[in-house]
């Protein structure tokens, strides 16, 4: 194995200060965490004051996080049909750019959009627009945005490797984007994680479409609805219809292993414990 660091961690709780999501991660056994930057119930949302920022960064030091990533507003849908939605997102996004520039955080993930009343093809082409509506932000940055792949509710769109490829390639080389998997939302979308095989043919089929190379964050989550079902509801992993095989397979696989991990789970801190725990242990039986 390699002497890098396994990056894995949770999305932990930011109540009471960002600072506190580094201290929940550590109190885990974490080495990376996802949170929130600011209220995702809410459109808008206080500066970060320079006590907060520099609480975050003492801490950062102090808890040797790694690759952190917020995840932005459930509220926000950048491609929204309805113009008064879409400024209200697009203001927000931006300021939710600022927020991570401000951290210095590695990734903010989002959740593309919902086609709503459009078809699929002019939601995406919406997105982008979006997306490069903050290109002024994202000049010289370590900061990566990241498409997350969807469950397909409704009418959100990223949830097949076609769509999410789509939108990659035209925002690619004009700003830092990349694509973060969850196992949850893609085996509800339709492909199959239920065993070592189903693995290494969807990963195949991801890299053919859409290639590995882009992909830099995964969401670690169990499903308790069946492959095809377009439900995202998280479990713990083991405890849903994927399984741990697909578990075992990412913490071993040499092109994957490596990528930061972060679990939404269900059952919380308690949990994510063990679960953290048994990641390093699949790791360490490759």
């Amino acid at each position: 194995m390699s002497k890098l660091p396994l990056l894995i961690g949770a999305h932990t709780s930011a109540a009471g200060g960002a600072f506190n999501a580094l201290l929940q991660g550590q109190e885990i056994g974490a080495t990376t965490i996802q949170f929130f930057t600011a209220n995702q119930k809410r459109w808008e949302s206080p500066q970060l004051t320079p006590e907060a920022i520099n609480a975050w960064h003492e801490t950062l030091e102090k808890t040797g996080m790694q690759q952190v990533m917020s995840h932005d507003s459930y509220l926000i849908n950048l491609g929204s049909p309805d113009i008064g939605n879409l400024i209200k997102s697009r203001a927000a996004f931006r300021e939710e750019i600022k927020r991570c520039l401000a951290l210095k955080l590695a990734f903010l993930n989002f959740h593309p959009g919902a086609a709503l009343t459009d078809t699929p093809e002019q939601c995406m082409d919406r997105i982008c627009e979006s997306v490069l509506d903050c290109e002024d932000l994202m000049q010289n940055t370590s900061l990566r945005l990241l498409l997350e792949m969807t469950a397909g509710q409704g009418s959100s769109v990223g949830y097949s490797f076609e769509q999410i490829a789509y939108m990659l390639h035209k925002l690619e080389g004009r700003i830092p984007i990349g694509i973060c998997i969850d196992t949850c939302h893609i085996f509800v979308a339709g492909y199959d994680l239920r065993s070592t095989e189903a693995c290494k043919a969807t990963f195949a089929q991801f890299d053919k479409i859409v290639g590995l190379k882009h992909l830099y964050a995964m969401h670690l989550n169990d499903s308790m609805k069946d492959l095809g079902s377009r439900s995202d509801r998280h479990a713990s992993l083991g405890k849903g219809f994927i399984g741990l095989d697909c578990f075992k397979f990412l913490m071993q696989d040499p092109r994957l292993q490596k990528i930061p991990k972060y679990l939404e789970t269900p059952e919380g801190p308690d949990v994510w414990v063990q679960e953290i725990q048994m990641l390093r242990e699949f790791a360490a039986a490759s």
